[in-house]
C-alpha cells in the first residue's frame, strides 16, 4: 500500500510538471514537453495520454514548417476543463473577470464602490450577486468554477481567505470563506494585490531573456502604496511575498496614516499624504478616503508650473518611498524594481526625492542604484497574476481529482 501511494504521488508531481511546461511555453509536442521537463519521453507520453483521457488536454495540429513532412502533434489545456473567476479589488472599482483553463478571458465587468461606505455588508452582497452574473452571463455552472482568486491592498489571511486589513474596509474584515459556502466549492484565494504584480512582473521579466534573474520588486503607488518582492530559487521556482510596505515606520513627523499610525511611509507617499501636503494641512489631519485622479491631476499640473509646496509634496513622496526602498536593499539585495499603480503619472516628479532616498543606503552608494522601470498598465498585471496562480492551483486540483485510480 505504501508503494502504491508512493507511486501515485511521483505520478501526480510529473504530472504537475508536465501541466506547469505547458502553462509557461504554451502548447507543446512530446519532445519538447521531455527537454523542459527532464522527463523520459516515455513518461512524458504516459501522462499526456492519461491526461487526455481525463479531458484535461486536447491534441492539435501544428503546420510542420518544411514544405513536406506531416503535421505534428502537440498538446494544450482543454480549456472546458474548468473555469476561474478573479476579482480585483481597488479603491474605486469592485473588477470581476471570468477565464477558462486554457488562459483565456471569457468576460469582464466593472462595478464602482461607494467611496463614502467602507461597511462590509453592502459590499459581500454585491460581491455574491456578481460572482453569480458572472457564471450566468456565459453559462456557466457554479460547479463548473474550480478557483475564485480575490486580491486587495492591505493585510490579508491567505489560509483562512480573510482580508484583515484594507484601506478600504480598515479593521473591517472580510471572510471571503464564509461568504461563499455552501453555495459555491470553488477553492477560494485571496492575496495582497502587489504580490500579484511582483509575480506577473517576474514572469515577463523571464520571458524577456533577462540575465541573472533571481529576484523582482514592484512597487505599487496610488492611494495606497504597496510592495511585492518576487524570487526565483535554484531550481526555476517562483516565491512571492508582500510585505507590509506602506506602513513601515519611516519618519517621526506625526504624519497620520489611514492605519491610525504616524510616520508610515504611505502617510508622506499615498495620494492622501500628497495631498495634505500640497495644501499644508496639518500632519496629523486625518486622512482623505479617496483622492479623485483628476484632483492630483490639479496639483501635479501645479507643481510641473513652479508651485513650491506642490513641488515638495511630491519630492517628499519620493523621499519617503527612496528611504523605504533603500532598507529593502540594505536586508535583501540589488534587484531590477518596477514602479506600477496610478501614481506612475506623477513619477517624474518623485523620482528626484526617491534617488535621495535610496541614496542613504550604503550599499546603493556602493554599487549603485537597482534599475528602476515604470510599468503603468497595474490592472493588467493583476490579472496576469492572478491567472498564473489560480491556474497553477487548478492544475494540482485537477489533477488529484481526475486522474487517482485510473
Amino acid at each position: 500500500m505504501l508503494v502504491k501511494s508512493s507511486t501515485e504521488l511521483v505520478r501526480q508531481q510529473n504530472s504537475a510538471l508536465v501541466l506547469a511546461s505547458l502553462r509557461r511555453h504554451g502548447p507543446l509536442a512530446h519532445t519538447d514537453i521531455s527537454q523542459h521537463t527532464g522527463l523520459a519521453s516515455a513518461t512524458v507520453s504516459a501522462i499526456t495520454a492519461e491526461l487526455e483521457k481525463a479531458d484535461v488536454l486536447e491534441r492539435r495540429e501544428q503546420q510542420a514548417t518544411a514544405m513536406r513532412g506531416r503535421p505534428r502533434v502537440i498538446f494544450g489545456q482543454r480549456r472546458a476543463a474548468g473555469y476561474l473567476i478573479a476579482v480585483r479589488i481597488s479603491s474605486d472599482i469592485v473588477q470581476y473577470s471570468l477565464a477558462d483553463y486554457g488562459g483565456t478571458l471569457i468576460d469582464r465587468f466593472e462595478e464602482a464602490r461607494n467611496h463614502a461606505d467602507s461597511s462590509t455588508e453592502p459590499f459581500a452582497a454585491a460581491f455574491v450577486a456578481a460572482l453569480e452574473k458572472l457564471a450566468s452571463r456565459s453559462r456557466i455552472a457554479r460547479e463548473d468554477v474550480l478557483v475564485v482568486s480575490i486580491s486587495s491592498k492591505g493585510l490579508v489571511d491567505p489560509a483562512l481567505a480573510r482580508l484583515v486589513w484594507s484601506p478600504i474596509f480598515g479593521s473591517r474584515q472580510v471572510d471571503f470563506a464564509a461568504l461563499l459556502q455552501p453555495h459555491w466549492r470553488a477553492k477560494i484565494l485571496l492575496s495582497n494585490e502587489t504580490l500579484l504584480v511582483a509575480h506577473a512582473m517576474a514572469l515577463r521579466m523571464e520571458r524577456a531573456g533577462m540575465e541573472n534573474l533571481q529576484a523582482v520588486a514592484a512597487l505599487s503607488l496610488g492611494h495606497s502604496i504597496g510592495l511585492g518582492i518576487a524570487r526565483f530559487d535554484r531550481s526555476g521556482e517562483l516565491s512571492v511575498t508582500a510585505p507590509n510596505f506602506g506602513h513601515m515606520l519611516n519618519s517621526s513627523d506625526g504624519k497620520l496614516c489611514r492605519c491610525g499610525s504616524q510616520g508610515c511611509i504611505e502617510a508622506s507617499a499615498g495620494f492622501y499624504g500628497i495631498l495634505r501636503t500640497a495644501f499644508e494641512v496639518p500632519p496629523d489631519t486625518i486622512p482623505a478616503k479617496f483622492v479623485p485622479l483628476a484632483e492630483m491631476d490639479k496639483i501635479a499640473l501645479r507643481a510641473r508650473q513652479g508651485h513650491r509646496m506642490s513641488e515638495y509634496a511630491f519630492r517628499q513622496a519620493g523621499l519617503a518611498l527612496g528611504q523605504g526602498l533603500s532598507r529593502m536593499v540594505s536586508l535583501h539585495e540589488s534587484m531590477p524594481i518596477a514602479i506600477t499603480g496610478p501614481g506612475t503619472r506623477y513619477f517624474d516628479l518623485m523620482r528626484r526625492g526617491l534617488e535621495e532616498g535610496l541614496a542613504q543606503s550604503q550599499q546603493v552608494r556602493l554599487f549603485g542604484a537597482p534599475p528602476i522601470t515604470v510599468v503603468p498598465e497595474e490592472a493588467t498585471l493583476v490579472l496576469e497574476g492572478h491567472l498564473d496562480r489560480a491556474l497553477a492551483e487548478m492544475d494540482h486540483d485537477i489533477i488529484a481529482a481526475r486522474t487517482v485510480g485510473e
